[in-house]
Order: structure tokens, then C-alpha cells, then sequence
């Protein structure tokens, strides 16, 4: 009976990867070039932008909020690099000088918004989908009005290490998702703030009574998010080396995909970020493999709402099943 028990609870805890593993051979079959170290390797450098994103997500949604101005955000990280750092070289500094200020202003700039939008979340208690997503277009608008339009390619040539680099075999970005994995772990795990992000998202007033600051908490979550989003505008502009105000468009529904499909409760108080980091794997093989077996795009995005569907209920199914 033990054993069963033990087995049971083995299989609710890391079903995701269960699944995953499931998954991963399946497509070995059915793709000859699945498992090839270089398809492999692609499919760690293509989910590391958005895995960063993702993890920034989770801390967010944790909370027990949402943030839909991620996308934006990363686009405009890198319209104000390249274009600060366009205006330096025109004033006669070095590109790389230019660069370098951009993206402190970048960093900045993000650090404002989450910022903005943890103040008039907190501060008028309008729910942060609908504060975010005006945020959205208002960040698409500057990233717009910078660039008026047209890519900004302005960036010295170094500048596509963090986008396009490797170490050895290892591309850089796989590098920096594993460091931000860690990090967001260490921070929700090991860290007073995680277990207030956990304490603020189940039960807010329980918190506010047990003597946590929700403002304070909720705030430096939707901060933390977009310096995930100054990491991913980053990678993203180094590695096509340019910036427009139309990238990463979808790269929020991407983010929260990932995050769901983690375990992470929509309602907030739960998740882990073991589980977007597996979720965001999970839809890197899903769409590698689609493409590698040459599956109608417009079909792909029917397989991943599927996901998502599937994913909140098989969350639904074991939430029951734990408390009976």
C-alpha cells in the first residue's frame, strides 16, 4: 500500500516530466534528426529568450498577477540601444561606448515600468491584466515613434555575442537561461521575498495580517519581470542585430503558455520555476518537432491552445486528487 502510495505520489509530482520524456521519444521516432545534438542545441538556443521571459512570468503570476507589456518591453529594449547608441556615434563617441549607455537606459527604462505598473496597480487596485496591457501599446508607440518604423541596426559588432555566441558547443543565451533559472530559483526557494511572492499570492490579507508588505512585494514582482524583459530585448536584438518595434510580438502569450503549463495557479500561491522551466522545453519540442515533421503552421497554433487547455486541467485534476 506504501509503495502505491509512494509510486502515486512520484507520478503527481513530476508528471510534466513524465510527459516530457514521453514526448522527447516519441519524436526521436518519428524524426530521424530530432535527436541530433545540433537540432538539440537549437531547440535550448530558440526557448532561452522566452525561457527568460517565462521565468520572470512565473514570479509575477506567483503573486498572483500578469503582465502583458513583457513583448513590448523587448522591443523596445532594443530600439533605445540601437538608437542611443546611433545618436552617440553621430556625436562622435565610439559605437561601443553608445551601445553601452543604451543599455543602461534600456535597464532603466524597464525598471520604470514595472515600476508604473506596480504603483497604479497598487495604487488603484485596477487589475494588472487590464494596466499592462494599456502599457503595451503605449510601449509599441514610443518603440514606433524612435524607430519610426524602419529597423535601427546600429550596434557594434561584439554586440551579437549575447544573441548568436557560443561557448564551445554551448550557445550563449542556453547559457544565460540556465543563470536566470538559477537565480529565480534561489530567490522564490531560498529567499525571505520568495516566501512572501507565495504568502501574497495565496491569501493576501492573511499576508498583510502576518505582517508583509503586498504593495511592496506585488511591486518588486512586476519590477523583476521587466528586467527579465531587458535580458530577453538583449538577446533578441543581438542576435537578428538590429531593433524594431515590431519584435517579439506573441511573446507574452508564449510566456504565460510556458508558465501554466508549469503548474503555476492562475489564481496565484503556487508554482515552481523547475515547472516553467520544464514548460518551456515543452513547447520548445513541440514546435521543433512540428516543424522538423512539416505541420501547417496555422495548425501549430491550435496544438499549443490544446496545451494550454490540457494543462489546466490535468493542474484542476491533481489539485482534487491532493485534497481527498
Amino acid at each position: 500500500m506504501q509503495g502505491k502510495l509512494n509510486t502515486r505520489k512520484i507520478i503527481d509530482e513530476y508528471m510534466l516530466e513524465l510527459i516530457l520524456l514521453g514526448l522527447i521519444i516519441i519524436m526521436s521516432f518519428l524524426s530521424s534528426k530530432f535527436l541530433m545534438p545540433g537540432n538539440l542545441l537549437n531547440i535550448l538556443r530558440n526557448i532561452s529568450m522566452q525561457g527568460v521571459l517565462a521565468l520572470g512570468m512565473t514570479i509575477v503570476m506567483i503573486g498572483g498577477e500578469l503582465d502583458l507589456s513583457v513583448a513590448s518591453s523587448i522591443a523596445l529594449v532594443g530600439v533605445i540601444i540601437g538608437y542611443i547608441g546611433g545618436k552617440c556615434q553621430d556625436a562622435g563617441m565610439s559605437l561601443t561606448a553608445g551601445c553601452l549607455i543604451g543599455m543602461v537606459a534600456a535597464v532603466c527604462v524597464c525598471i520604470i515600468v514595472g515600476l508604473i505598473n506596480g504603483w497604479l496597480r497598487m495604487r488603484f487596485t485596477i487589475p494588472s491584466m487590464i494596466i499592462t496591457l494599456a502599457m503595451q501599446y503605449i510601449l509599441y508607440g514610443i518603440a514606433a515613434l524612435i524607430s519610426k518604423g524602419f529597423p535601427i541596426i546600429t550596434f557594434p559588432q561584439w554586440y551579437s555575442v549575447f544573441g548568436s555566441g557560443y561557448i564551445g558547443i554551448v550557445p550563449i543565451p542556453a547559457i544565460i537561461f540556465i543563470v536566470v533559472a538559477l537565480i529565480t530559483y534561489l530567490i522564490l526557494s531560498h529567499m525571505k521575498y520568495g516566501r512572501n511572492v507565495y504568502a501574497v499570492g495565496g491569501n493576501p490579507e492573511a499576508a498583510r495580517l502576518s505582517g508583509i508588505n503586498v504593495k511592496k512585494t506585488k511591486i518588486i514582482s512586476m519590477v523583476i519581470v521587466q528586467i527579465c524583459c531587458f535580458i530577453s530585448g538583449v538577446m533578441l536584438s543581438s542576435q537578428v542585430m538590429s531593433g524594431t518595434f515590431t519584435f517579439a510580438k506573441g511573446w507574452d502569450m508564449t510566456a504565460i503558455s510556458a508558465v501554466i503549463i508549469g503548474g503555476v495557479a492562475l489564481s496565484g500561491g503556487k508554482g515552481k520555476i523547475r515547472g516553467t522551466v520544464v514548460g518551456i522545453i515543452f513547447l520548445g519540442v513541440i514546435l521543433n518537432g512540428m516543424t522538423l515533421l512539416g505541420v501547417n503552421d496555422y495548425a501549430q497554433y491550435i496544438v499549443r491552445g490544446g496545451l494550454i487547455v490540457l494543462a489546466v486541467i490535468l493542474n484542476a485534476l491533481k489539485d482534487s486528487l491532493g485534497r481527498k
